[in-house]
């Protein structure tokens, strides 16, 4: 059986080495060669090679050696070897090393004596510790250091055995004089150490009468006098008023380990206003401090922790966390932005939005490959400031329009979406913005921020003006009719813009008549002309418009979303231009328009002609121009912008439920114990003291303290291992907590037999990872034992942990072995509901290589219901707004998103029909970026959808 062990060095099984060469290797006078022997000696019985043989030639020949490599690996040695018999008694050829041990004890050379008492740390058994205890003490007055720290852990460890306060019944007061009179910082550390955990009355003692002196020790000495003041706390809140002090003055200690431990302790112990801005502080500073990545998103983690806790005095530090920003690490800005955009007040949002502008305006002159995704960031994070608080939109729309044409599509995007949606809840900017925005449409380069643009010229342009800008704009940007034209030489077709195709061109002798641009027919009479070579449609420069070029390229959703821009421009221009002639001549020009972009849809000259529904739409606008009536002006004029102001009211709606949401708190029961705090003395209490026992009182009324341990629910998670009618019983109860899961296994014995060498045996299959190696134990009849064993979590997919357990009775001499019910790693207790917003969803749901498709196989027959179960069962949020699902039209289509602890997404989507029997069918399919989260979510999804009873 294995055993625990404290010493993992890695090993090659490829070279096995020989015991008899080891031996020779050992007898021989070489010290190098002694030392390699040695090592392979340590690494086989660290395999599980037992070398009986080697003991006594290691004895005879290794413990004489003067070399100091060779005595610390002889002490490595004695560490690992088994030094007990099957009974559990000491060796009687122990008592050799015994002698060994006090010699080195008592050597000349101090680092042999450092060696030896760091190797007694790691010896449990008392008889051969027992006589080399008057060594041991000794060795604390020693005049060198590092003897005097590794005696004082040796004096330790002996202490902390079963036996060890008969073995060394005076050893905390021994410490506690070494500690008084210790000069050397490492010592005494470890003396202090030895009082917190083996006398703590004796170190806390120790620490209030020298609390003055406590900022000048040392560091290491600091660290423990901060985890004794939390277990203090913890045990005995009631004064933790005086430690909080010697927190506080830890604070301006040089060591920034020490400043981040006192700023966490703080915050766990006191939710005093001045205890907390202290802490904040702290992490402010460390963030700006430390220039080492990781340490930067730890702070921020802490800092976020206490954004939710403690948002009022957050507010204050804004702009502090603020200057985080100006780490070059996407990370890290990221997680600066959301936790400034929570924080924001009317009080601070002007000095935000002023560093937010000031951070765009950097990333258009920086060389750093990631500027555009940073400047994505500050957009959206400018768009949700501009939402909240519409005062601030002036001061920065203009400046993000000049962004529309940048390269980057998804920061583009975002300007004009933040554009759209800040024309419509500002419309005192209305003019501004459609006067800026038509000033700048010819730099766009992307077809959907095209689309949108366009929608919004076609919403927005309301007089006279605006509505002739609008139309001259877009024909601008289409550049000249028609978009290719026919030449009759073979019938070959060009592009009538594109000039740069004349290089290409062929001259040819030919009398026959050319077709010009706008269609007319020009006889040549010279005796050469140009023809055009097989076109390739070039991307227009900025002269030859930007929808030019995109309609060239294929792109006929966006020609169409022209057509109804266009069109909306037209009806509109009915309504402001007194003139009739000017607005057909308008209407005109859009139906010609209209007309060449169906000619190049149906034309050879691109590779796919227009689809369905581009061409439907194209057609409905034109027939519209031809023929208009007062309904269809009213759905094309105000309908469109109505569905948009209501989509905008719920998303408003969701975020302010959203909002409710997390503000609700747990309040105490009614016939709960109240302190009435002004009753209470106040003598002896410094301010920091008082506001802590406000702030305490305040939780416990509003129900802070309180846990909400769930019993039935921790009855839920209780597992039976083994039948009743087993000779042992066994049942878990599976704790997970992110990263590991804890399994606390009681083992029962249900006869009437001592059971021997019981031991519980744990196989792993998935992404889990045993942590700790099996023991064994004796069970007397009829009693249990707890067994905990530790499994760490790499990844979100379902893992199965099985196993059995074996013991032997007196009686029958082979083992006998109990085979345990397979337990099943629940994914959902790592995947969690999160939010993302549409855009994302998309880049995710293209970019992500797992799918998992899940036909509908249910009973439930009302579409939403199964969506609730669905989302129930899977503990993921629906992104889909609940409007959108609202009514009964027999389908539902809807987006869910969950992410996982280890930072995986998941993506669901759902899309359902009821059937004319009544039945719901579709399918449910499932992406992310690992295999693991696919194919567990939908396991998880087919054995919940039935639903029913």
């Amino acid at each position: 059986m294995e055993k625990s062990c404290s010493l993992l060095i890695y090993f090659d099984k490829g070279t096995p080495a020989i015991a008899n060469e080891i031996k020779e290797a050992l007898e021989g006078n070489d010290d190098y060669a002694k030392t390699e022997a040695m090592k392979k000696a340590i690494m086989l019985l660290l395999n599980g090679e037992t070398l009986p043989q080697l003991f006594i030639t290691i004895v005879r020949y290794v413990l004489p050696s003067e070399d100091h490599t060779v005595q610390k690996l002889l002490l490595l040695y004695l560490e690992i070897i088994e030094k007990t018999d099957a009974k559990g008694k000491v060796m009687p050829e122990m008592i050799l090393i015994c002698q060994n041990l006090r010699n080195n004890l008592q050597h000349p050379n101090e680092y042999i004596r450092g060696v030896t008492l760091r190797f007694l740390c790691r010896l449990n058994e008392a008889e051969i510790i027992e006589p080399l205890i008057p060594s041991v003490l000794q060795n604390l007055e020693h005049r060198h250091p590092f003897i005097r720290r590794n005696a004082i852990l040796a004096v330790m460890s002996i202490y902390k055995l079963p036996q060890g306060e008969q073995l060394l019944v005076d050893a905390p007061e021994m410490i506690e004089k070494v500690l008084s009179t210790e000069q050397d910082p490492s010592a005494k550390r470890n003396a202090f150490l030895m009082l917190f955990t083996c006398a703590q009355d004796r170190a806390i003692n120790y620490l209030l009468t020298h609390v003055d002196r406590v900022p000048e020790w040392g560091e290491l000495l600091q660290m423990v006098v901060l985890e004794l003041i939390r277990k203090v706390c913890r045990t005995n809140r009631g004064e933790k008023g005086k430690y909080i002090k010697i927190i506080i003055s830890l604070l301006n200690a040089p060591s920034t380990a020490v400043i981040y431990e006192c700023a966490s302790t703080l915050v766990s112990l006191s939710s005093a206003p001045t205890a907390i801005r202290a802490a904040a502080n702290t992490y402010c500073q460390l963030l700006l401090s430390q220039s080492d990545n990781n340490v930067k998103l730890i702070v921020l983690d802490r800092l976020n922790e206490l954004k939710s806790s403690h948002r009022d005095i957050m507010v204050d530090m804004i702009m502090d966390v603020l200057r985080a920003l100006s780490s070059p690490n996407l990370d890290i800005r990221r997680k600066t932005l959301d936790i400034v955009l929570e924080l924001i007040t009317p009080r601070n949002i002007n000095e935000v939005v002023l560093t937010l502008k000031k951070e765009v305006v950097k990333t258009q002159s920086g060389e750093l490959e990631k500027n555009g995704e940073y400047r994505q960031m500050l957009i959206q994070a400018i768009h949700s400031c501009a939402i909240k608080f519409p005062e601030v939109a002036s001061t920065v729309v203009h400046m993000l329009m000049d962004f529309l044409g940048d390269s980057n599509v998804a920061s583009a995007l975002d300007v004009v979406v933040f554009v759209r949606e800040i024309i419509e809840t500002n419309p005192k900017l209305r003019v501004s913005i459609i006067t800026r925005l038509l000033d700048t449409f010819y730099q766009i380069r992307a077809a959907r921020v095209c689309s949108c643009a366009l929608w919004i010229i076609g919403e927005y342009c309301l007089s006279l003006s605006e509505v002739q800008s609008g139309i001259s704009t877009v024909k601008q940007c289409l550049g000249d009719l028609p978009f290719f034209s026919v030449s009759e030489e073979g019938g070959e077709v060009s592009d009538s813009s594109n000039k740069v195709q004349q290089v290409n061109a062929t001259t040819v002798s030919s009398r026959r008549p050319a077709v010009l641009a706008d269609g007319t027919y020009a006889t040549q009479s010279a005796a050469s002309e140009t023809a055009f070579s097989p076109p390739t449609l070039v991307q227009g420069s900025l002269s030859s418009g930007n929808l030019r070029s995109l309609i060239l390229t294929g792109d006929f959703f966006l020609g169409a979303v022209v057509a109804c821009t266009l069109t909306k421009l037209v009806l509109r221009l009915e309504e402001v231009q007194p003139s009739i002639a000017e607005v057909n001549k308008a209407s005109s020009q859009a139906l010609l328009i209209m007309v060449s972009i169906l000619q190049l849809g149906q034309s050879s000259v691109l590779p796919h002609p227009i689809d369905n529904d581009s061409y439907d739409r194209i057609v409905l606008c034109i027939r519209l121009l031809c023929n208009t009536g007062d309904d269809i002006r009213k759905i094309w004029l105000q309908s469109c912008r109505q569905s948009y102001v209501k989509m905008l009211a719920d998303k408003q709606l969701r975020e302010t439920e959203e909002i409710k949401a997390k503000a609700q708190i747990s309040y105490a029961q009614p016939d709960d114990l109240i302190d009435f705090y002004h009753l209470k003395s106040r003598k002896g209490m410094s301010q920091l003291e008082l506001e802590d026992e406000v702030q305490d009182d305040l939780k416990r009324a509003t129900g802070e303290f309180i846990k909400d341990g769930d019993d039935a629910n921790k009855l839920n998670r209780i597992l039976q291992l083994t039948g009743f009618s087993d000779p042992v019983y066994a049942e878990a109860y599976v704790t997970v907590h992110h990263y590991d899961i804890v399994l606390d296994v009681t083992v029962i014995n249900r006869t009437k037999e001592t059971l021997q060498n019981l031991c519980l045996e744990l196989a792993t299959m998935g992404d889990l990872k045993l942590v700790d190696r099996p023991q064994n134990y004796t069970l007397a009849p009829e009693t249990s034992k707890q067994i905990k064993a530790n499994i760490k979590v790499s990844s979100t997919e379902t893992g199965v942990i099985f196993g059995n357990i074996v013991y032997e009775t007196s009686n029958v001499h082979e083992r006998m072995v109990v085979v345990l019910n397979d337990i099943h790693i629940d994914i959902m207790d790592y995947i969690s509901p999160a939010v993302c917003t549409d855009v994302a969803f998309r880049t995710m749901w293209a970019e992500f290589e797992w799918e998992n498709k899940v036909a509908v196989n249910t009973v439930i027959q009302h579409e939403k219901e199964f969506l609730d179960h669905i989302i129930k069962s899977t503990n993921m949020k629906c992104l889909t707004a609940s409007s959108a699902l609202d009514g009964d039209c027999g389908f539902l289509a809807a987006n869910l998103y969950a992410k996982s602890v280890f930072g995986e997404d998941a993506l669901v989507n759902i899309s359902i029909e009821k059937q004319a029997d009544g039945k719901l069918s579709g399918y449910i399919r499932i992406r992310s970026k690992t295999q693991g989260i696919a194919l567990s979510l939908g396991d998880k999804i087919t054995l919940k959808q039935k639903g029913g009873s």
